[in-house]
């Protein structure tokens, strides 16, 4: 799909693998894979606590923080270009 969004939903990286490098290892798997597959953009919905995260990514916030599971999340985006 030439120039449309990835969505990464729901991942997870146990507590004593935190900090390990894992967790960007498997963003940057999961951007590969929408390269690969012609999309210009990766989307995400972070929980509020992760945003450091996902912004030394190189993913930015947009919108309003909103509640998934009763879990305040910020909707993000990165350009894969």
């Amino acid at each position: 799909q030439d120039g449309g969004a990835g969505l990464l939903g729901r991942m997870a990286v146990l507590p004593e693998q935190r900090g390990t490098g894992l967790g960007a290892a498997l963003v940057r798997a999961a951007e590969d894979a929408a390269r690969e597959r012609g999309l210009a953009a990766m989307e995400l919905h972070a929980q509020t606590h992760a945003l450091g995260f996902y912004e030394r990514l190189g993913y930015t916030a947009h919108g309003e923080e909103f509640l998934d599971a009763g879990i305040p999340h910020r909707h993000m985006v990165r350009d894969l270009g």
